[in-house]
């Protein structure tokens, strides 16, 4: 059983109880045990989504990768909710079962497992360093979502694009048509706070565009500006 110094953030213990994990985890049982047992409530109704059981002072719950129950990144978000909210604790690592052979294939996360903040991080790391505009794809895991991440979307202005699960969205750098780099982050990582994942793609980008009397490059994709 791993038991990690109670001072430490839960999502910090989290991490620290993944990276000990064996390389082909299938199931990992988790115990969480709050600091002050008054806020135990409070700490059950932020891990709803995870569907947590109570022994005594003690939630239960499970993160498992392949496609059964809450996956890694949904237990970090609902981590981080209590993180935010000063919930202090002590979380452990109860069991943990390894894949069968035949599905080590599925050991890598899927990318909807992660965070659509860190999946914006990762994509604007990997652009040229002057880029200027980009046309961005969201796919949604289901299409339950759709509704509320249009909300917490409204400020990139998505546009849904056909029948599938997802919006389209333009940013800009500095100037032009889109939203800008930091307010994308800031709508992308609401959607992981209400727990609706997806995946992220860039689908066009330009570097160091400079508009003269426009606001900015416009793309045409099956004969519409977008």
């Amino acid at each position: 059983m791993l038991r990690d110094v109670p001072v430490v953030s839960l999502g910090r213990q989290w991490r620290i109880i993944q990276a000990k994990l064996p390389e082909d985890w299938a199931h990992a049982r988790l115990g969480l045990t709050p600091t002050n047992p008054q806020r135990l409530d409070r700490a059950a109704a932020l891990l709803g989504p995870l569907t947590p059981g109570r022994a005594g002072g003690t939630l239960r719950f499970e993160a498992a990768r392949g496609g059964h129950g809450s996956s890694p990144a949904a237990v970090t978000r609902a981590l981080r909710r209590l993180d935010l909210e000063r919930i202090r604790g002590t979380l452990e690592l109860v069991a943990a079962d390894e894949v069968a052979p035949t599905a080590h294939l599925r050991a890598a996360p899927a990318p909807e497992d992660v965070p659509l903040a860190e999946s914006w991080d990762a994509l604007a790391a990997s652009l040229p360093g002057d880029w200027s505009d980009l046309y961005a794809q969201l796919d949604l895991t289901s299409s339950d979502h759709l509704d509320p991440a249009a909300l917490a979307l409204a400020p990139v202005n998505p546009l849904r694009y056909g029948p599938a699960n997802g919006f389209r969205f333009r940013v800009a750098r500095s100037f032009g048509y889109g939203a800008s780099s930091g307010m994308t982050r800031r709508c992308l990582a609401r959607l992981d706070e209400r727990d609706i994942a997806g995946t992220l793609t860039v689908l066009r980008v330009l570097s160091d565009s400079k508009p003269v009397g426009t606001q900015g490059p416009v793309w045409y994709v099956g004969g519409k500006a977008v």
